[in-house]
């Protein structure tokens, strides 16, 4: 495994980093202790894979998810970095709050009472704010996530989906350690602005949608569908995605996707593999926050170890771009 410092934290983490999102997607009225079960086998040997970064969320199926990774974690649990979020939620004050954001002191510091016990542990490594609340002072945030400091109950706070102005709001009531966000090869908008901000600032840097919300796996079709009520078939939100979902630009992007596959085959390695390492190649990305529902797919999300990309192979993947009319710098404003 590769590990890397987060930022001013102290912390090391694996660059490979265990996104628990996934676990939120089956109908939870199915869960039960064999599917609970599933998830601690698969947190369980990504450890032993090498893997000490876990991501979880209060949003992500209402608590549940960080209920089944604290179980999963269990005695393992002073050996990994778990990083949760506030700000945005099921609960409490959250609920007929804009778009369920609620960065007050008054919901905060509770919500990290709460995860403390989902997660059953006495501390959390990251704590981060999910999506900005503008409608309260991000000094009132911060100072709230501050206080969480204090207490011994937070080792280290940060921001999510964030703009750069935002961030720089929070920056100055009080230093920002770890930021996350969205990046992936079809969308690229953070090495504009954020990534070099973090950069000049030693801020760790942890980025989600790594494999283009599935599209880079290399596995789609154009008309690709996937049931129920998953986000994918509903378009995606063009505010935190880039439109990459859209299904008048899905057939475009798989087109590219094939033609990338070639540039991973030249290397003996997957599409998703390509992803993943392309990703981590940036400069800036401390840990890849990626999602392995079975054994097959993390071994193969682990297949991003031990190889680098050349400088062809980053030409060869910019001229496939080109080639195919891509823009992975949209001009869309996060979060307006």
């Amino acid at each position: 495994m590769e590990y890397r410092k987060l930022g001013p934290t102290g912390l090391t983490t694996s660059a490979l980093g265990f996104g628990c999102f996934d676990y939120t997607r089956p109908n939870r009225e199915q869960w039960g202790e064999e599917y609970i079960g599933h998830m601690s086998s698969m947190v369980n040997r990504a450890i032993d894979s090498g893997i000490t970064c876990f991501h979880t969320a209060p949003h992500y199926a209402s608590g549940d998810s960080e209920i089944m990774l604290g179980r999963a974690l269990g005695a393992r649990r002073k050996d990994v970095v778990v990083v949760t979020m506030c700000g945005l939620g099921f609960e409490g004050s959250q609920v007929g709050r804009p778009g369920g954001r609620d960065g007050r002191r008054e919901a905060i510091l509770p919500l990290v009472e709460r995860s403390l016990r989902r997660l059953q542990t006495d501390y959390i490594d990251v704590l981060q704010v999910h999506a900005p609340d503008v409608h309260t002072p991000f000094e009132e945030t911060m100072d709230a996530m501050d206080t969480a400091v204090r207490e011994g109950k937070v080792r280290a706070i940060g921001v999510s989906n964030f703009t750069l102005e935002q961030l720089k709001e929070c920056e100055a009531a009080r230093r920002v350690e770890v930021v996350q966000y969205d990046y992936n090869m079809l969308d690229r908008r953070r090495e504009l602005d954020v990534f070099p901000y973090c950069r000049e600032r030693g801020i760790g840097v942890m980025i989600w949608g790594t494999m283009g919300f599935g599209m880079l796996s290399g596995t789609w079709k154009a008309d690709t569908r996937f049931g129920g009520d998953d986000y994918r078939d509903r378009g995606g939100s063009p505010d935190w995605e880039a439109g990459i979902l859209e299904h008048n630009r899905r057939e475009r992007y798989v087109r590219l996707v094939e033609d990338l596959k070639p540039i991973a085959e030249n290397r003996g390695k997957s599409m998703a593999q390509l992803a993943i390492r392309w990703a981590l190649a940036s400069g800036a990305v401390d840990s890849a926050l990626v999602g392995s529902l079975t054994v097959a797919e993390l071994e193969e999300n682990l297949g991003f170890l031990g190889w680098a990309l050349s400088g062809e192979d980053m030409r060869r993947i910019d001229e496939v771009f080109e080639r195919h009319g891509v823009d992975a710098y949209p001009n869309r404003e996060l979060n307006p």
